[in-house]
């Protein structure tokens, strides 16, 4: 493949597809023909205005741009592998929202939601409370200006929209990093792991709709900012090797990736990306401490936590109760910030002490291993074990 022509017929593609065009991958047979490609790019810019418009997507090896679902460069001979993108929506939480100002009945104080209470947060906060980890979310943004918040946030990225800041226009976001890391300085709610960093990565828009190439430049951001633990609050039916090779290099570089397992229910079955085995796959239970009906299960569980009207941290400063398996993520993500903060480990180490040191759904005498709810105190004596 001569890598000029095809960057040149690429740049004339793209200027055609104003109004008609979707979203590609771009992917090569080689790392090799990658970095030509890359290379070239690079240079020719500066002459073809519209090769600013591709995407590079790093930890793939591929780019993505805009094209017309019947490109004309899947003909030329030697050309690389260009499949059409494909939506991916966060695990929309169940039930009513109920909206209030701040929750504390007496000024001052502070309010520990019930799961956070429930996974044994406040009992591990005197040996750890996930200080300087860092944990990438990626999902509809966060509100910078939470009062619960604003100790917990360092610096993002907003894939819709380069120059802006990651701002939350759907909500999901927000809650998400309330249950991780909330920390109001005088009163309002208290998240797993208060002194941790969250790392908003704005890859799906006001709808909660991204696309998957949208995820996989989160995922490689959070990989090249060395963030520890990768949220996923989100989910597909069906497989995308795309995704899969992103989540498999993401591990590969060390970096634990939490996926909710989605909302339908299933007794066997979970969403992609938490039915990759590289991940730590959440289902969602109920107040009273069994698996929620909306919650997908089954064996590709690696563990339960608290996914039932979760009360947490939304736009304008407000707070919110919602349901569904991406807030039983955020409790995970949390406890693996604690385990993180105590001492280092590789992601299978941390998805193996979760696994171990589950309580509740073991039955003693039972050869075969089951899934078990989440608890702190467990998982920070199994990170102390190693």
């Amino acid at each position: 493949m001569d890598i000029a022509t095809f960057l040149h017929l690429l740049h004339e593609e793209i200027g055609l597809t104003k109004h008609s065009g979707k979203k590609h991958l771009i992917h090569f047979s080689s790392a090799r023909d990658y970095y030509a490609c890359k290379s070239a790019l690079k240079r020719m810019k500066s002459q073809f205005v519209n090769l600013s418009k591709v995407r590079d997507l790093s930890i793939i090896h591929a780019f993505s741009c805009t094209l017309r679902p019947d490109t004309k460069l899947r003909g030329i001979p030697g050309a690389p592998n260009i499949v059409e993108d494909t939506k991916i929506t966060v695990h929309q939480a169940m039930g009513n929202k109920t909206t209030s100002r701040r929750s504390s009945n007496i000024s001052g104080y502070h309010t520990i939601p019930w799961g956070i209470d429930q996974v044994g947060a406040p009992e591990v906060w005197n040996k750890s409370v996930g200080q300087n980890i860092r944990i990438g979310v990626i999902d509809t943004g966060i509100d910078y200006n939470h009062p619960d918040l604003r100790n917990s946030i360092s610096r993002g990225i907003n894939l819709l929209n380069r120059s802006m800041l990651p701002y939350d226009d759907n909500g999901h976001g927000t809650h998400i990093a309330g249950t991780i890391a909330a920390a109001g300085r005088h009163s309002g709610i208290v998240g797993v792991a208060p002194r941790a960093i969250v790392h908003p990565v704005k890859a799906f828009d006001h709808a909660g709709s991204a696309y998957v190439s949208d995820i996989i430049a989160g995922i490689d951001w959070c990989v090249h900012n060395d963030l520890d633990i990768i949220n996923m609050s989100f989910g597909m039916k069906s497989y995308n090797r795309s995704l899969e090779q992103a989540v498999m290099n993401a591990y590969y570089r060390g970096k634990v990736i939490v996926a909710s397992s989605g909302n339908d229910g299933k007794k066997k079955s979970v969403d992609y990306p938490a039915r990759f085995p590289q991940v730590v796959s959440v289902g969602a239970t109920t107040r009273l401490g069994k698996i929620a009906p909306f919650s997908n299960r089954g064996k590709q569980i690696d563990i339960y936590a608290p996914g039932e009207r979760v009360y947490s941290s939304w736009l304008n400063g407000k707070y919110n109760e919602l349901s569904g398996t991406s807030m039983a993520t955020a409790h995970v993500s949390g406890v693996i910030a604690l385990m993180l903060s105590i001492k280092p480990m590789s992601p299978l180490q941390i998805k193996s002490a979760l696994r171990r040191c589950a309580i509740g759904l073991n039955k003693r005498g039972t050869t075969r291993w089951k899934p078990g709810y989440l608890n702190a105190r467990q998982a920070i004596r199994a990170a102390r074990q190693g």
